[in-house]
């Protein structure tokens, strides 16, 4: 697909309206309390949102953002709808986005709401299957508690994944059925990686199977869901590209660190001057990540 110019007036790609949906336990948690309530209207906006986007993949354009990143209308139309929805479910939140840059946020407010409307926009716009809408949740102290993710066209063996967990509950979710992390070799065997990744790390002591989707945040979350597949490395991103994985690793058992080792933590440089990641991501076992770290080396 070449690049064009965005559709300003095709509301079948520029417009999500999102409908109540009856509360039910299709996302797998009991729906009673206001906060359940909340999360699950949340959880059917992204999903409405990724149905969307999957109706509407074969009708997109594909434009060039000012950093060289690819953006489709589909990317504004989510952003718009899940800001939305957000706004009118947690009216005492923060909010920051990949494509818009809404310069309010407050160090007082219970959560922050970290959101990619379409994480793998590239991946997206060729019509391949490895992308997702994913919405990370900070708490107050800027700790990943929560995410919703959907990749409408990219499941474990089924058409597609739906993940979530709600903040202050330690439960994972998975296609609506309580999840269990599968467990993975100490030494990995197959491992996911970012596309450009072989820019900043050398891997030839690794003498296992890599595999690449097009996507961060299924990068990310790739040793949750899969079983064979041990650990993922991650190129340089953005906060949104990693805080919904980030909950989802941290909630499972697995790791995610830095590739030093340190913790990412979601400061002022991250969210609000809006910076990449200090270095590569490893997530998995620590036994796998350690492996990692002892045997792949940084350019």
């Amino acid at each position: 697909m070449q690049e064009t110019t965005l559709s300003k007036d095709d509301e079948r790609i520029t417009r999500i309206d999102i409908i109540e949906e009856a509360y039910s336990t299709r996302y797998g948690f009991d729906v009673s309390t206001d906060n359940e309530k909340a999360f699950f209207g949340i959880c059917s906006a992204i999903r409405q949102c990724g149905e969307a986007a999957r109706s509407n993949q074969a009708l997109i354009h594909r434009s060039l953002k000012q950093d060289g990143s690819i953006l489709t209308e589909t990317d504004l139309a989510v952003s718009d709808a899940i800001i939305g929805r957000l706004r009118e479910l947690y009216p005492d939140c923060n909010i920051i986005t990949e494509e818009i840059d809404l310069h309010d946020f407050s160090d007082d407010k219970r959560l922050t709401f970290v959101l990619d409307p379409i994480d793998g926009t590239d991946a997206y716009s060729q019509g391949l299957p490895a992308w997702c809408v994913a919405l990370g949740i900070l708490d107050k102290d800027r700790r990943p508690c929560g995410a919703v993710i959907y990749a409408p066209r990219f499941g474990a063996g089924t058409q597609d994944l739906f993940i979530c967990s709600m903040p202050d509950d330690e439960r994972i979710f998975l296609n609506g059925k309580l999840h269990r992390t599968p467990e993975h070799y100490d030494v990995p065997r197959q491992m996911v990686m970012g596309s450009n990744m072989l820019r900043f790390v050398d891997m030839r002591p690794y003498k296992g199977k890599v595999r690449c989707f097009g996507s961060s945040i299924v990068h990310e979350i790739a040793p949750v869901v899969f079983s064979n597949l041990d650990c993922t490395i991650n190129p340089y991103c953005y906060a949104w590209d990693v805080a919904a994985a980030h909950a989802i690793v941290e909630k499972s058992g697995l790791t995610l660190r830095y590739f030093n080792g340190d913790v990412l933590e979601y400061d002022d440089r991250l969210l609000l001057e809006r910076k990449e990641v200090r270095m590569p991501i490893l997530v998995g076992s620590a036994q796998c990540v350690k492996w990692m770290q002892d045997n792949l080396i940084m350019y």
